[in-house]
């Protein structure tokens, strides 16, 4: 089901980015379609986004409000179970969140030249749940919790609108946006759901940043708008890579790459291994476990697609450096001494670490945030935090005494930037 990528006894000049498999993600591809989405949104506003909805999803609809009605009436449904374990979620991210959060720092640079590194949330957000194939409920709690542990005073959410629930968003994600007391949401989805926030639009004031994962065609909005508004990453498609060896168990690692393949056609899974006996009994549970899921025809095209496939290394070693290459959203560590292995990891969105630590324990409720980046961007991004809806600000403060003592380093670095007036700006201080 899987392909084979053989990098063993590979030379040593080889890029394993390119070798690796990869998703066929073509922003620039999406870009004619996106465009006129946004524009139509910029100038037309609701009555853009509710011709867009009929399109692509089918709903006619009045309003893309959600009245607080269908919140609290979602939640009073909502199954106790299902209840019970969203709010352990929420609390598990909580405190996690709150430990993040930075305090501001004041270094005193000399006598009376203090700077302070203030941290300040940012005044409005809007955070995007996807809704298609699957009603992503637990991103309304990764969007939203850390959010609010950063103290921003405005938050607005979207999905898309289902027309089984009436032109409103699934009602599960309606009851965790009640359980956390976010009374502003929208029935919106795709690209025109981003453009929205960016643009402003009906009753949806413009926001200062996007968060949330998406398709290609959320993520080519959130690449256009960029600019006009801040965005957290261009998270796309799921992907999944497992780093594992003799030690594993090949139940467990097949079990983990279809978890991750049963999100969408284009989610990656990967396994990169120096065991062809265990890439072989990987192959064989993968034949007798997709059979038995619900969404066979979704994880069977994922895992015969180009972004999937078995990697095999000479060594483990080398199978860091093809993982830290790869730089995946989520990395599994089925190793021997695996959290040595872990600690050697360099670029991976979120990594899980041993056989008891699958994926889809970040997904719900390890405390950890599974919006995270995808098709190579974990080295250089980083996931949702607390961090990405906070802004540092520099706040100095000096006495006179403080600007004297560095007034002529002040006027020589101007006068060697030929810039006279910013000198001038200290000299006047001290003159007369």
């Amino acid at each position: 089901m899987l392909r084979r990528i053989d990098l063993r006894g590979a030379d040593a000049s080889i890029d394993y980015r390119s070798a690796v498999p990869r998703a066929e993600l073509d922003v620039d591809a999406a870009t004619h379609v996106v465009q006129p989405i946004c524009d139509a949104v910029r100038d037309r506003g609701v009555a853009a986004i509710t011709e867009l909805s009929a399109r692509f999803d089918g709903v006619e609809q009045t309003d893309i409000v959600v009245p607080e009605s269908a919140l609290s009436e979602a939640l009073a449904a909502l199954d106790p179970d299902v209840r019970s374990a969203l709010e352990e979620s929420i609390r598990r991210l909580r405190v996690t969140c709150e430990a993040e959060l930075e305090r501001d720092v004041v270094t005193e640079v000399a006598p009376g030249a203090r700077v302070t590194h203030r941290m300040i949330p940012v005044d409005r957000v809007g955070l995007y749940v996807p809704g298609g194939l699957a009603p992503l409920v637990s991103s309304v709690i990764m969007n939203v919790v850390p959010a609010q542990v950063a103290g921003v005073s405005s938050i607005a959410l979207t999905s898309s609108p289902q027309r089984e629930h009436g032109g409103l968003p699934h009602p599960t994600i309606l009851a965790a946006c009640a359980l956390l007391g976010v009374d502003e949401v929208y029935a919106v989805g795709g690209a025109q759901a981003i453009a929205m926030f960016a643009h402003g639009a009906g009753p949806c004031r413009r926001v200062d940043l996007v968060t949330g994962p998406g398709n290609i065609y959320v993520v080519t909005a959130k690449r256009l708008l960029k600019g006009l508004v801040g965005i957290d990453s261009e998270a796309g498609p799921t992907e999944i890579a497992i780093l594992a060896d003799d030690s594993a168990d090949a139940a467990y690692v097949a079990a983990d790459l279809i978890s991750q393949a049963e999100h969408d056609p284009m989610a990656a899974s990967v396994l990169v291994t120096p065991s062809e006996r265990l890439a072989t009994e990987v192959e064989a549970e993968l034949d007798k476990q997709v059979a038995a899921t619900r969404h066979v025809e979704r994880i069977r095209t994922a895992l015969t697609g180009p972004q999937s496939g078995i990697v095999l290394v000479d060594d483990v070693r080398q199978g860091l450096d093809v993982v830290n290459a790869y730089a995946a959203e989520h990395l599994e560590i089925h190793t021997a001494e695996a959290r040595e292995i872990a600690s050697r990891v360099r670029n991976a969105g979120a990594v899980f670490v041993g056989a008891f630590t699958p994926v889809s324990l970040g997904d719900y409720c390890a405390g950890s945030n599974h919006v995270l980046p995808t098709a190579g961007c974990a080295c250089h991004s980083s996931g949702l935090s607390v961090r990405s809806f906070l802004r540092a600000v520099h706040v100095v403060d000096y006495s006179q005494a403080a600007l004297a003592e560095v007034a002529d380093h002040v006027r020589t670095l101007a006068d060697a930037e030929d810039l006279p007036g910013h000198g001038a700006a200290v000299r006047v201080r001290f003159e007369g």
